[in-house]
């Protein structure tokens, strides 16, 4: 199962991107992990947002085959717990169909993505900054997996 991040932003901090990197380079042969960055549009006057949010959220539909599993990042998104996320994985492996993770701009998700999604997973109640989300994601998606080939790395 080859994994997509699709995630809104192209210039961000290399604390972020050694980050993701470093998660990303764990990720098990069967399944790497693949980022396609989004630029976020300027502009947020008038209704300069909502087209911004549009124009973005076109931008990941492109990204996107109609194989993948299209998993939306989103605050008011299902939590799991370290273990039903790796249940989670493993059912994903299971389905067979390539998986894509979407992270939104700063005004979210445009309603065509989140229409599209299969189904939305948050990582927190919290706000958090778009780009760290990207490192927490591929550090969790790691970890699921470390936890159902009985690696060390997570602990209970």
């Amino acid at each position: 199962m080859r994994v997509r991040l699709v995630a809104a932003g192209t210039r961000l901090p290399q604390w972020i991107n050694a980050g993701y990197a470093e998660y990303a380079r764990r990720m098990p042969p069967e399944s790497p992990l693949e980022l396609i960055e989004i630029a976020v549009p300027r502009g947020s006057a008038g209704g300069a947002r909502e087209r911004a949010t549009r124009q973005e959220g076109e931008r990941m539909l492109e990204a996107l085959t109609p194989r993948h599993w299209v998993v939306a990042l989103d605050v008011g998104g299902r939590t799991l717990d370290t273990v039903a996320l790796s249940r989670w994985w493993q059912a994903r492996q299971r389905d067979g169909r390539d998986l894509a993770l979407l992270i939104g701009g700063p005004d979210g998700l445009a309603a065509e993505v989140l229409a599209r999604a299969d189904e939305r997973l948050s990582l927190s109640a919290l706000t958090l900054p778009h780009g760290l989300v990207r490192v927490l994601l591929a550090e969790q998606l790691y970890r699921a997996i470390s936890l159902l080939k009985g690696h060390p790395y997570h602990r209970e």
